[in-house]
C-alpha cells in the first residue's frame, strides 16, 4: 500500500496497488472490492499498446505503471492500530469524470459518512474533488 494522506483525526488513507492487498481489503471490510480490483486491473491491462519499436523482452517494462495511470484508484482508510475504516474507488489519476461514479463505503457497504465524514472531507482535499455521501455512498 501507498501513503496518500493523514486526516484531521489521525487516520490514514493509502492507495491500494496490488490484488493481494484488495483481497486483503475485501476480507477485512466485508465487502467485493477485490472483484472491482480485478476487473479494472484487468481492463487497463487489456488497453495497453506497448511501442512497436520495443523488444519483445522489453515490451511490458511500463506496463505496471501504465496500468496504474489507466485504472480507478482505490483506497483504504485505516486508524492507528490499523483497523480498515472506508474504502473508497476514485476516478483514473483522482480527477474527476463525468463518466466515472466514484464509491466510498464503509465495513460490509455500510455508509462511511457518519464516522468517517472528516476523513473522506481530508480525501476530497487531497485530490480535489468533490466527495460528498448523495454522490458517493452508493446505497443512500
Amino acid at each position: 500500500m501507498k501513503f496518500i494522506c493523514d486526516t484531521p483525526d489521525k487516520k490514514t488513507w493509502f492507495r491500494i496497488e496490488t490484488e493481494f492487498e484488495a483481497l486483503q481489503e475485501s476480507e477485512l471490510m466485508q465487502h467485493a472490492v477485490e472483484k472491482y480490483f480485478r476487473r479494472e486491473r484487468e481492463k487497463a491491462a487489456q488497453s495497453y499498446q506497448p511501442s512497436p519499436a520495443t523488444s519483445y523482452i522489453e515490451r511490458d517494462i511500463g506496463l505496471n505503471d501504465y496500468i496504474q495511470r489507466q485504472m480507478p484508484v482505490f483506497l483504504t482508510l485505516r486508524d492507528a492500530e490499523g483497523n480498515g475504516l472506508a474504502t473508497a474507488m476514485l476516478p483514473p489519476g483522482g480527477r474527476r469524470t463525468v463518466d466515472f461514479h466514484i464509491i466510498i463505503v464503509g465495513r460490509a457497504n455500510s455508509d462511511p459518512y457518519p464516522s468517517e465524514g472528516g476523513a473522506i472531507g481530508a480525501l476530497a482535499k487531497q485530490f480535489g474533488l468533490t466527495l460528498d455521501r448523495s454522490s458517493c455512498f452508493p446505497y443512500a
